[in-house]
Protein backbone atom coordinates (compact mmCIF):
# COMPACT_ATOMS: atom_id res chain seq x y z
CA UNK A 1 0.00 0.00 0.00
CA UNK A 2 1.62 3.72 -1.50
CA UNK A 3 1.80 6.36 1.23
CA UNK A 4 -0.61 8.99 1.25
CA UNK A 5 0.82 11.66 -0.75
CA UNK A 6 1.18 15.01 0.65
CA UNK A 7 -1.03 17.94 0.03
CA UNK A 8 1.12 20.42 -2.26
CA UNK A 9 0.64 24.40 -2.42
CA UNK A 10 -1.27 26.05 -5.12
CA UNK A 11 1.40 27.81 -6.49
CA UNK A 12 3.88 24.54 -6.34
CA UNK A 13 4.87 23.44 -9.93
CA UNK A 14 3.46 26.87 -11.43
CA UNK A 15 4.86 28.99 -14.27
CA UNK A 16 5.64 31.99 -12.40
CA UNK A 17 4.02 34.58 -14.85
CA UNK A 18 1.26 32.01 -14.44
CA UNK A 19 1.23 32.23 -10.73
CA UNK A 20 1.47 36.19 -10.97
CA UNK A 21 -1.91 36.21 -13.04
CA UNK A 22 -4.26 34.32 -10.64
CA UNK A 23 -2.65 35.65 -7.36
CA UNK A 24 -3.78 38.97 -8.37
CA UNK A 25 -7.32 37.70 -10.58
CA UNK A 26 -7.84 36.38 -7.15
CA UNK A 27 -7.34 39.58 -5.19
CA UNK A 28 -8.86 42.17 -7.22
CA UNK A 29 -9.46 44.82 -4.42
CA UNK A 30 -6.23 44.76 -3.06
CA UNK A 31 -4.12 45.34 -6.39
CA UNK A 32 -7.07 48.07 -7.84
CA UNK A 33 -6.45 49.42 -4.31
CA UNK A 34 -2.41 49.38 -4.92
CA UNK A 35 -2.82 50.37 -8.74
CA UNK A 36 -4.65 53.89 -7.27
CA UNK A 37 -2.05 54.25 -4.37
CA UNK A 38 0.71 54.15 -7.17
CA UNK A 39 -1.06 56.67 -9.09
CA UNK A 40 -1.71 59.23 -6.28
CA UNK A 41 2.00 58.87 -4.96
CA UNK A 42 3.09 59.75 -8.66
CA UNK A 43 1.19 62.76 -8.49
CA UNK A 44 2.25 63.64 -4.66
CA UNK A 45 5.96 63.40 -6.13
CA UNK A 46 5.63 65.08 -9.16
CA UNK A 47 4.16 68.14 -7.94
CA UNK A 48 5.44 71.38 -6.23
CA UNK A 49 5.89 71.51 -2.55
CA UNK A 50 2.90 73.67 -2.74
CA UNK A 51 0.69 71.80 -4.64
CA UNK A 52 1.37 68.63 -2.77
CA UNK A 53 0.17 70.45 0.70
CA UNK A 54 -2.22 71.53 -0.99
CA UNK A 55 -3.42 67.54 -2.10
CA UNK A 56 -2.41 66.32 1.40
CA UNK A 57 -4.14 68.82 3.84
CA UNK A 58 -7.23 68.87 1.09
CA UNK A 59 -7.60 64.38 1.04
CA UNK A 60 -6.99 64.55 4.63
CA UNK A 61 -9.53 63.14 6.73
CA UNK A 62 -9.29 65.69 9.68
CA UNK A 63 -11.65 67.51 11.36
CA UNK A 64 -12.47 70.23 8.94
CA UNK A 65 -12.20 68.62 5.68
CA UNK A 66 -15.23 65.91 7.62
CA UNK A 67 -17.15 68.83 8.11
CA UNK A 68 -16.97 70.16 5.02
CA UNK A 69 -16.85 66.81 3.06
CA UNK A 70 -17.57 64.18 4.80
CA UNK A 71 -18.23 60.87 2.60
CA UNK A 72 -15.48 62.00 -0.16
CA UNK A 73 -12.73 62.94 2.58
CA UNK A 74 -13.70 59.45 4.52
CA UNK A 75 -13.19 57.99 1.27
CA UNK A 76 -10.69 59.70 -0.60
CA UNK A 77 -7.97 59.81 2.25
CA UNK A 78 -7.73 55.82 1.91
CA UNK A 79 -5.89 56.30 -1.45
CA UNK A 80 -3.06 58.59 -0.68
CA UNK A 81 0.03 58.14 1.71
CA UNK A 82 2.33 60.98 2.29
CA UNK A 83 5.56 60.21 1.48
CA UNK A 84 5.72 58.76 -1.73
CA UNK A 85 9.07 56.91 -0.91
CA UNK A 86 7.84 54.29 1.53
CA UNK A 87 4.92 53.02 -1.97
CA UNK A 88 6.94 50.02 -1.99
CA UNK A 89 6.73 49.04 1.29
CA UNK A 90 2.92 49.55 1.25
CA UNK A 91 3.41 47.05 -1.84
CA UNK A 92 4.69 44.42 0.62
CA UNK A 93 2.45 44.98 3.25
CA UNK A 94 -0.53 44.72 0.42
CA UNK A 95 0.10 41.27 -0.57
CA UNK A 96 1.65 40.03 3.10
CA UNK A 97 -2.17 40.98 4.89
CA UNK A 98 -4.51 42.63 2.19
CA UNK A 99 -4.19 40.25 -0.50
CA UNK A 100 -4.09 36.54 1.94
CA UNK A 101 -6.95 38.28 3.85
CA UNK A 102 -9.37 39.07 0.62
CA UNK A 103 -7.60 35.55 -1.04
CA UNK A 104 -9.27 34.37 2.12
CA UNK A 105 -12.80 35.76 3.47
CA UNK A 106 -13.49 36.86 0.04
CA UNK A 107 -13.05 40.32 -2.13
CA UNK A 108 -16.87 41.56 -0.21
CA UNK A 109 -15.55 40.66 3.21
CA UNK A 110 -12.58 41.56 3.35
CA UNK A 111 -13.72 45.20 1.84
CA UNK A 112 -16.50 45.03 4.60
CA UNK A 113 -13.69 44.71 7.29
CA UNK A 114 -11.30 46.99 6.08
CA UNK A 115 -13.53 49.71 4.91
CA UNK A 116 -15.77 49.91 8.15
CA UNK A 117 -12.47 49.71 10.00
CA UNK A 118 -10.80 52.43 8.20
CA UNK A 119 -14.02 54.83 8.51
CA UNK A 120 -14.79 53.72 12.62
CA UNK A 121 -10.90 54.63 12.93
CA UNK A 122 -10.87 57.73 11.54
CA UNK A 123 -13.96 59.06 13.00
CA UNK A 124 -13.07 57.84 16.32
CA UNK A 125 -9.61 59.14 16.32
CA UNK A 126 -10.99 62.54 15.12
CA UNK A 127 -13.24 62.77 17.88
CA UNK A 128 -10.72 62.20 20.04
CA UNK A 129 -8.49 65.35 18.49
CA UNK A 130 -12.30 67.78 18.82
CA UNK A 131 -12.33 66.43 22.29
CA UNK A 132 -8.94 67.05 23.43
CA UNK A 133 -8.89 70.71 21.06
CA UNK A 134 -12.55 71.20 23.45
CA UNK A 135 -10.49 70.42 26.33
CA UNK A 136 -7.42 72.98 25.45
CA UNK A 137 -5.13 70.07 25.35
CA UNK A 138 -4.33 70.25 21.50
CA UNK A 139 -4.21 73.90 19.38
CA UNK A 140 -7.40 74.89 17.59
CA UNK A 141 -4.80 73.85 14.76
CA UNK A 142 -5.56 70.23 15.03
CA UNK A 143 -8.51 70.53 13.33
CA UNK A 144 -6.39 70.33 9.86
CA UNK A 145 -3.97 67.70 10.62
CA UNK A 146 -3.09 65.85 8.19
CA UNK A 147 -4.68 62.93 8.31
CA UNK A 148 -4.12 60.19 5.38
CA UNK A 149 -3.38 56.78 4.34
CA UNK A 150 -3.93 53.35 4.53
CA UNK A 151 -2.64 52.06 7.73
CA UNK A 152 -5.95 51.73 9.45
CA UNK A 153 -7.18 49.69 6.84
CA UNK A 154 -3.89 47.56 7.44
CA UNK A 155 -4.29 47.12 10.80
CA UNK A 156 -8.01 45.50 10.14
CA UNK A 157 -6.46 42.97 8.30
CA UNK A 158 -3.57 42.20 10.53
CA UNK A 159 -6.47 41.50 13.27
CA UNK A 160 -8.10 39.10 11.39
CA UNK A 161 -5.59 37.20 9.40
CA UNK A 162 -4.49 36.27 13.02
CA UNK A 163 -7.06 33.38 11.88
CA UNK A 164 -5.88 32.82 8.77
CA UNK A 165 -3.02 30.99 10.73
CA UNK A 166 -2.84 27.70 12.73
CA UNK A 167 -1.33 27.20 15.88
CA UNK A 168 1.83 27.46 16.95
CA UNK A 169 2.61 30.11 14.74
CA UNK A 170 -1.20 31.92 15.00
CA UNK A 171 -0.32 32.57 18.66
CA UNK A 172 3.23 34.35 17.80
CA UNK A 173 1.74 36.10 15.03
CA UNK A 174 -0.90 37.40 17.71
CA UNK A 175 1.86 38.26 19.76
CA UNK A 176 3.73 40.41 17.74
CA UNK A 177 0.86 42.27 16.41
CA UNK A 178 -0.17 42.92 19.64
CA UNK A 179 3.57 44.37 20.83
CA UNK A 180 3.31 46.61 17.63
CA UNK A 181 0.21 48.45 17.70
CA UNK A 182 0.35 48.00 21.69
CA UNK A 183 3.94 49.98 22.34
CA UNK A 184 2.78 53.11 20.60
CA UNK A 185 -0.49 53.18 22.52
CA UNK A 186 1.00 52.68 25.51
CA UNK A 187 3.90 55.17 25.37
CA UNK A 188 2.60 58.62 24.29
CA UNK A 189 -0.10 57.89 22.11
CA UNK A 190 -1.36 59.82 19.22
CA UNK A 191 -4.52 60.05 17.55
CA UNK A 192 -3.19 57.38 15.10
CA UNK A 193 -2.27 55.30 17.44
CA UNK A 194 -5.65 55.14 18.85
CA UNK A 195 -6.83 54.20 15.31
CA UNK A 196 -4.77 51.58 14.97
CA UNK A 197 -6.44 49.91 17.72
CA UNK A 198 -9.98 50.57 17.15
CA UNK A 199 -8.68 49.34 13.47
CA UNK A 200 -6.84 46.35 15.04
CA UNK A 201 -10.22 45.59 17.06
CA UNK A 202 -12.30 45.53 14.17
CA UNK A 203 -10.13 43.09 12.70
CA UNK A 204 -10.05 40.43 15.47
CA UNK A 205 -14.12 41.15 15.71
CA UNK A 206 -14.54 40.17 12.14
CA UNK A 207 -14.01 36.51 12.73
CA UNK A 208 -17.88 35.67 11.78
CA UNK A 209 -17.24 36.77 8.01
CA UNK A 210 -14.03 33.67 7.91
CA UNK A 211 -14.88 30.68 6.39
CA UNK A 212 -13.46 28.94 9.54
CA UNK A 213 -16.10 30.74 11.14
CA UNK A 214 -18.89 29.45 8.75
CA UNK A 215 -17.41 25.90 8.59
CA UNK A 216 -18.12 25.60 12.49
CA UNK A 217 -21.27 27.12 12.36
CA UNK A 218 -21.94 24.36 9.47
CA UNK A 219 -20.96 21.16 11.69
CA UNK A 220 -22.89 22.89 14.88
CA UNK A 221 -25.37 22.40 12.40
CA UNK A 222 -25.25 19.07 11.56
CA UNK A 223 -24.47 17.71 14.73
CA UNK A 224 -27.84 19.31 16.11
CA UNK A 225 -29.64 16.97 13.32
CA UNK A 226 -31.76 13.70 13.90
CA UNK A 227 -29.33 11.10 13.31
CA UNK A 228 -32.66 8.74 13.02
CA UNK A 229 -35.24 7.95 10.50
CA UNK A 230 -38.08 9.18 12.81
CA UNK A 231 -39.67 12.12 13.49
CA UNK A 232 -37.24 14.55 15.74
CA UNK A 233 -39.36 16.00 18.34
CA UNK A 234 -38.40 19.49 19.68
Amino acid sequence: MEPPRRAQPWWSGRNPVVWVRDWVRSTPGTHIWLLVIGVTSLVIASASEGLEQFLVHRTSSNIHELNEHPLPSLLISGFWIERPASFLLYVVMFELLHANVERWVGTWRWLLTVGGAHIAATLASQELVLLAIEGHRLPRSMTHVVDIGVSYGLAAAAGLLTYRLLPPWRYGYLVAVLVFFGIPLTTGATFTDFGHAIALTMGFAAWPLTPAAAAGAGEEEAEGEPSGGGEHIP
